[in-house]
């Protein structure tokens, strides 16, 4: 009990609400979590659909997820912990995806392109996630769109109220393939 936030989120709550409107994830639907980090989108999806899957490369991103649904009395996520790869050997079919992490990208999106019937969301920090992001969508065929989003959080200042922004966020949207 009492993990530590691994480094990398969490995901900021607009951003969230975005990313999954853009999966737009129903009641009888998988997810795959890449990249799971601080677990907030796997939280938030598995209060929506029917399954998700939460894998991180990270021992310490899955047990603070881990606890973070149980604590939440979460019990529909599956967790792994280990490279994208490594879990994409599974044979196994999702109807959206959302990657947070982006180590790996190019060689696991084109394979997780084929096991996503539906969406594939892809949030990103760094203009070359955004660019290596979108020209691999675009390579095989399953660009949708992208998004920059940039949330200011309003704070009191000299008895009035001012707005600090946050870092912007790159939204990267593409269709599956999978039938």
């Amino acid at each position: 009990m009492g993990q530590t936030k691994p480094a990398g989120g969490p995901t900021q709550d607009e951003i969230m609400a975005i990313s999954l409107f853009k999966m737009g994830l129903q009641r009888e639907d998988t997810l795959l979590d890449l990249g799971c980090g601080t677990g907030k989108i796997s939280l938030a999806a598995a209060r929506i659909a029917k399954k998700v899957y939460a894998v991180d490369r990270r021992p310490e991103a899955i047990r603070y997820t881990q606890e973070q649904a149980e604590q939440a009395g979460v019990t529909n996520i599956e967790f792994f912990c280990g490279e994208a790869m490594d879990f994409l050997k599974i044979d196994r079919t999702f109807d959206c995806a959302f990657i947070g992490g982006s180590k790996q990208i190019g060689e696991f999106l084109p394979v997780l392109s084929r096991r996503v019937k539906r969406t594939i969301v892809v949030n990103a920090v760094m203009v070359s996630t955004l660019a290596s992001g979108i020209d691999i969508m675009q390579q095989i065929g399953i660009f949708r769109e992208a998004i920059q989003v940039q949330v200011s959080r309003s704070y009191n200042i000299a008895g009035s109220v001012m707005f600090k922004p946050i870092d912007p966020v790159y939204i990267i949207v593409g269709n599956g393939a999978a039938c």
